[in-house]
C-alpha cells in the first residue's frame, strides 16, 4: 500500500551509532514506494504518532530501524508493526523543552545551546521525548509553529527546568495535562542500542522476557505458563545487567535489583525476608522484573554444612515456585559461576532457560566502540575497524574503560577543545588490560614470522596447522576435513620454539593463551585438572585463540612413570584436546625439549598430532637470525655477519641473540669508561659495536 495511507513496516533495532538522532533507515524498496529520498521526513504511527528523519538501509526488508526514544514516541515495541507515511515539516522558530533525566551540575537553562547543536536538522513534535548526546534525556514542551518541526540555526530553544514544565502545565488546558501526564511515565535509561555484540543473545532474552510481559495472553490461549526466569551467565563485564536494564526499559516495565551479597545476613531469616520483599514488590508493580545480580552467592549447591545458603536457596525456590499466583513477574539471574548454581534452580519452571553471555567477536567489539565513541570527536587517524580486530578478549567493560581512557588522554593533552586520535587510543591500549584473558594471556603479542631467524619448514607447517584453518574454512568444509586439532614443537632449549608460537599469533592476529606447564600443578586433588579446564574454557570463549602450553613435559610424563597429580592433568589434557576437535577456532600448540617422556596418548593423531622439529640452525638460519636481531643496531664496518656464522656453529637462536646483546654491552662500556659517567649520555651518537666487541662476547 502506498501514497497517502503509507506502508506498513516491522520495527527493528537502530544501528548502535544512530542512537539518539531521530533516523528512520528504510530500504530502498519501501523509500521507493513511499517516494522519499534520504533527508526527507516521514510520519510513524503505531499507537502513538511521531515524526524521524529517513537515512537508507541495506536489504529489501520491510523493516523500518528506529532507535529507542523514536520507538518510546511512537508507543511501540522491537517486531511490532507500523504505519510509515510521508511528512511535511516547516522549520520552527523556537521550541521549548524539558529534562527528564538528572543533568546533573548543569542547569536546565545552560543547556540550550548544547540542545540545539544535538538537534540540528532534526524533525520533532510536542510532547516528544529525545537525548542529546553527552547532556540527558529531554522532552517537547512546545513548538512553533505546530505540527512536525525542524529545529534549523535559526530555532530560539528554550530549555525549561522540570518545576517549570509542571507550572505550565498547570497553567495550561487538559491535554497539555495529559501529555505532560504520560511524559512523567516514559521510560529512561538503557536502552538495545545502548548494547553492542549482543544482537543473538539480546533476541532470546527478548524472546523470553519481553514477551511474557508484554503480551501474556498469547501464553494463555497457548494453554501453556509463560517463562518464570532467565539465567545469563558468562564473564564480568560481558553486559548481563545492561540486557536486563535495557529489556525492562523497552517493556516498560518496573525493575529492581538484587545484589547476591547484600542480602546475605548472619540473623536467620533475614535474608529469607528480603527475598520475599523484593517478590512482593515485583508482584505489586508487575508487569516487572527482578534481577537477581551475582545469583551464585545466594544460591550456590546445598550441603550439610551451609545452613544459611541452604535456607535462602529453599525460599528462593519456594517464591520462583509461586510466580504463576503473582502476575506477570519475571525473574532473571545473572552469574559468573554458573556451574556453582544449585541445580534444583536451573531446572524448567524456575530457571526456564540458560543465555550464554560471552566475551564478543570483533564485529561485537567494533559495534561496542560505536556505542561508547557515538557522541565523541573522533580524529580522522582513528580506524575503529582496526582498534576492533586489536582488542581480541575485551568484554564490553573493557571496551568502555578503553573509550574513556582514551578520552582522558586527550583531555590532558588539550583540555580546551579535545579530540581524541589514535595516539590517544594508543595510550589507553597500553593501559587497560583485557579482562577475559587477564590470569594467563600474552595478549596479541606483536612478533611476527618476520621476527623470526631461520626455521622456514617449521614456519611453513605451522602456518598450514593453525592458519589456514582460521583464513580458508570453506576449503576445509568443501573438502569435507577438519584441521590439525593440535601441535607439537620440540627441539633443544633456545632454538626459538616460544618464540615461534608468539609469531604464530602475531602473524594470523588471534588471541594467545600462554600457559607454563608447572603453573597448572597444585598440591590439592582436583585444583590440577580445575586449572586445564579454566585455560580451554577461557580460550573457547575468547576464540579465535592458540593455547600454547610451554614446558608440557612437566605435566604431561607417561603415566605409569610419574606423580598421581601429573597422571590426572594428562587425562584431564586428553579430554580437552578430544573437545578442540569441535572448534576449529582453538588450536593448541605445545613445546617440549624432551619428547621422549611425554605420554603416547598425547601424540596420537586426533590431538598433539603435528610433530614439528626446531633444531639447532644450520648456517643459512644463523645468518637469518644474526639479521634479526642486528637489524637497527649500529654496527661498525668492520663486523662481518658471515664471519661470525662460521664462529657460531653449534649455537641456538637464544645463544646468538645473547651473544649480540653482549657485544652491545661492551660497546656502552667503552663509552661510559671513555668520558665522564654523569655525562656519558651526552655520546649516544658515538655508540658503535665492533669486531673486537664481538669476539669479547665470544670470549666470554
Amino acid at each position: 500500500m502506498t501514497g497517502g495511507n503509507g506502508v506498513e513496516l516491522t520495527v527493528a533495532g537502530a544501528r548502535k551509532r544512530d542512537a539518539g538522532r531521530g533516523i528512520a533507515r528504510l530500504p530502498e524498496p519501501v523509500r521507493s514506494r513511499l517516494g522519499v529520498l534520504s533527508g526527507d521526513s516521514v510520519i510513524i504511527q503505531g499507537d502513538s504518532t511521531t515524526v524521524a528523519k529517513v537515512w537508507p538501509d541495506d536489504g529489501d526488508e520491510d523493516v523500518v530501524r528506529i532507535d529507542a526514544d523514536t520507538r518510546a514516541n511512537a508507543g511501540v515495541t522491537i517486531g511490532d508493526t507500523v504505519r510509515v507515511r510521508p511528512a511535511t515539516v516547516t522549520d520552527a522558530e523556537s521550541i521549548t523543552v524539558t529534562p527528564t533525566e538528572d543533568l546533573g551540575e548543569m542547569e536546565p537553562t545552560a543547556a540550550g545551546p548544547l540542545v540545539k547543536e544535538g538537534l540540528l536538522d532534526r524533525p520533532l513534535r510536542r510532547n516528544e521525548q529525545f537525548h542529546v548526546d553527552g547532556v540527558g534525556g529531554f522532552r517537547v514542551l512546545e513548538t512553533t509553529p505546530g505540527g512536525s518541526v525542524r529545529v534549523d540555526p535559526g530555532t530560539d530553544v528554550d530549555v525549561v527546568p522540570p518545576e517549570e514544565a509542571v507550572r505550565q502545565r498547570d497553567e495550561g488546558d487538559d491535554s497539555a495535562a495529559s501529555d505532560s501526564d504520560e511524559s512523567e511515565q516514559e521510560p529512561g535509561g538503557t536502552t538495545y542500542e545502548d548494547i553492542g555484540g549482543l544482537d543473538d543473545e539480546l533476541e532470546k532474552v527478548r524472546e523470553m522476557v519481553e514477551l511474557p510481559l508484554s503480551n501474556p495472553d498469547v501464553f494463555r490461549r497457548l494453554s501453556i505458563a509463560p517463562p518464570s526466569g532467565v539465567l545469563l551467565y558468562g564473564p564480568p563485564g560481558t553486559g548481563k545487567t545492561l540486557i536486563a536494564r535495557a529489556v525492562a526499559n523497552e517493556v516498560d516495565a518496573y525493575f529492581d535489583v538484587i545484589s547476591g551479597p547484600e542480602i546475605v545476613s548472619k540473623y536467620k531469616g533475614e535474608s529469607e525476608e528480603q527475598l520475599r520483599e523484593a517478590f512482593d514488590r515485583a508482584a505489586e508493580n508487575a508487569p516487572s522484573i527482578l534481577f537477581i545480580d551475582e545469583v551464585d552467592s545466594i544460591a550456590g549447591r546445598r550441603d550439610e554444612d551451609s545452613d544459611m545458603e541452604n535456607r535462602v536457596v529453599a525460599q528462593l525456590l519456594t517464591l520462583m515456585d509461586g510466580l504463576e499466583d503473582r502476575g506477570r513477574v519475571v525473574v532473571m539471574g545473572a552469574t559468573n559461576r554458573v556451574d556453582a548454581v544449585d541445580p534444583a534452580l536451573r531446572r524448567g519452571g524456575r530457571f526456564d532457560r540458560e543465555i550464554e553471555i560471552g566475551v564478543p567477536d570483533v564485529t561485537g567489539r567494533r559495534e561496542i566502540l560505536d556505542v561508547h565513541t557515538r557522541g565523541m570527536p573522533l580524529a580522522d587517524d582513528v580506524d575503529l575497524d582496526r582498534l576492533a580486530e586489536r582488542t581480541h578478549g575485551f568484554v564490553g567493560a573493557d571496551v568502555a574503560s578503553l573509550v574513556t581512557e582514551a578520552a582522558m588522554a586527550a583531555l590532558r593533552r588539550d583540555s580546551e577543545k579535545p579530540t581524541v586520535s589514535r595516539a590517544d587510543f594508543e595510550t589507553a591500549m597500553a593501559a587497560v588490560e583485557p579482562s577475559a584473558m587477564r590470569e594467563y594471556v600474552a595478549e596479541s603479542p606483536t612478533v611476527d614470522f618476520e621476527d623470526v631467524g631461520g626455521l622456514d619448514d617449521a614456519k611453513d607447517t605451522l602456518e598450514r596447522a593453525v592458519e589456514w584453518p582460521l583464513l580458508y574454512g570453506p576449503l576445509f568444509e568443501a573438502a569435507d576435513t577438519d584441521p590439525p586439532s593440535g601441535v607439537l614443537l620440540y627441539g633443544p632449549p633456545g632454538t626459538g620454539k616460544t618464540l615461534l608460537a608468539r609469531a604464530l599469533a602475531g602473524e594470523s592476529g588471534v588471541n594467545f593463551v600462554h600457559v607454563n606447564g608447572p603453573e597448572l600443578l597444585d598440591r590439592y586433588v582436583g585444583e590440577s585438572e580445575e586449572s586445564v579446564r579454566e585455560v580451554f574454557e577461557l580460550a573457547r570463549q575468547t576464540a579465535p585463540t592458540i593455547i600454547f602450553l610451554d614446558e608440557i613435559d612437566a605435566v604431561a610424563g607417561k603415566r605409569g612413570e610419574t606423580h598421581e597429580v601429573t597422571e590426572r592433568v594428562v587425562s584431564q589434557l586428553l579430554t580437552e584436546l578430544d573437545g578442540v576437535v569441535d572448534n576449529p577456532n582453538v588450536v593448541v600448540v605445545a613445546a617440549t625439549n624432551r619428547k621422549a617422556v611425554l605420554d603416547d596418548a598425547l601424540l596420537r593423531p586426533g590431538r598433539l598430532e603435528e610433530h614439528v622439529e626446531v633444531p639447532l640452525p644450520d648456517a643459512a638460519g644463523r645468518r637469518k637470525i644474526f639479521d634479526v636481531h642486528t637489524d637497527r643496531k649500529p654496527l661498525a664496518e668492520d663486523v662481518d655477519l658471515d664471519a661470525l656464522v662460521a664462529q657460531t656453529e653449534g649455537y641456538s637462536g637464544a645463544e646468538i641473540e645473547a651473544l649480540v646483546r653482549e657485544a652491545a654491552m661492551a660497546a656502552i662500556d667503552d663509552i661510559v669508561l671513555a668520558h665522564d659517567p654523569e655525562k656519558a649520555n651526552e655520546y649516544a651518537d658515538e655508540i658503535s659495536i665492533t669486531t673486537a666487541h664481538f669476539e669479547e662476547a665470544l670470549e666470554d
